[in-house]
């Protein structure tokens, strides 16, 4: 079964004067959703009492949590100091997850800088690996790790890339952002055929439990030549991608994804247009 929610608050959320992540529990459940993605984007700046009592109010109203990890994660940078201090970031994410009770991180693999690409993937590769020993020496083996796609071409992410991380250990479960993809495909995903060619690379180079697990991120991206400028909303016309190709495919597979909207102020809004059109599919012809 799919599940659906949204990535941070939406603008509707804030109109009602709601503010705290209790708060956002409620909404969430009361729009019919099912996730919520809590960013640590900008830093892990929550206390192990404050994240308690977050997970505690997601927990009561049925809503599962995942984290966001911060942006600056960087595991290509040629700086073993730079590469500590993102590992370290990890840790952290992971630290206050079990404070939450949750178990998903979404994590940007690198960037890819002056090296070329080949170099930089190498060295991404390998300072991954490291960090699952960092995350095993530390005591959290039973966390997941989803090393995310990436929209713009000058960032390490692109499927290959993801999946190549996603060898190195089965706790790497990939997210897929799918405006990324398009936006750095300069708008690839067009049509059904293109969503189900990128799936079918997917399942024919990660085991099926893990391809039916995988995390989602969804959204319209604006994009340009270098790939991802802005998050759009699906009133959007012009850039796409449209996400009912994806959910028909992902229904046709009985995937178990987890999908986040990511539209720029209309993310649980979207969420349920989604969930909607999922839920209709599921309860088949009229």
């Amino acid at each position: 079964m799919l599940l659906f929610g949204p990535s941070g608050n939406p603008e509707s959320y804030y109109a009602r004067g709601l503010k705290s992540s209790e708060d956002s529990a409620v909404f969430t459940r009361e729009m019919g959703l099912d996730l919520f993605e809590y960013s640590f984007g900008r830093g892990v700046n929550l206390s192990a009492e404050r994240a308690a009592a977050i997970g505690k109010a997601f927990a009561e109203n049925g809503v599962e949590l995942s984290v966001h990890a911060p942006y600056y994660v960087n595991f290509a940078n040629p700086d073993p100091e730079m590469v500590q201090k993102s590992t370290g970031y990890i840790l952290r994410c992971l630290e206050r997850m079990k404070d939450l009770g949750i178990r998903r991180c979404v994590f940007h693999p690198a960037a890819q800088g002056k090296l070329e690409r080949s170099a930089a993937a190498a060295l991404m590769k390998d300072n991954v690996r490291r960090m699952l020993d960092a995350v095993e020496e530390a005591g959290f083996s039973d966390f997941i790790l989803c090393p995310e796609t990436m929209g713009k071409v000058g960032q390490m992410g692109t499927l290959p890339e993801v999946l190549s991380l996603c060898e190195l250990d089965p706790r790497l479960i990939p997210c897929l952002d799918f405006g990324h993809i398009n936006a750095r495909e300069q708008g690839l995903l067009k049509d059904k055929a293109a969503f189900r060619e990128l799936l079918d690379y997917l399942y024919d180079h990660l085991d099926r439990e893990r391809a039916d697990a995988m995390h989602v991120h969804f959204s319209k991206i604006e994009y340009g030549p270098k790939g991802e400028l802005r998050h759009l909303t699906f009133a959007d016309r012009k850039y796409g991608p449209d996400f009912e190709p994806l959910l028909d495919l992902l229904f046709e597979r009985n995937s178990s994804a987890r999908i986040l909207s990511e539209s720029a102020g209309t993310q649980a809004e979207d969420a349920l247009a989604m969930k909607a059109y999922y839920q209709k599919l599921s309860a088949g012809p009229a």
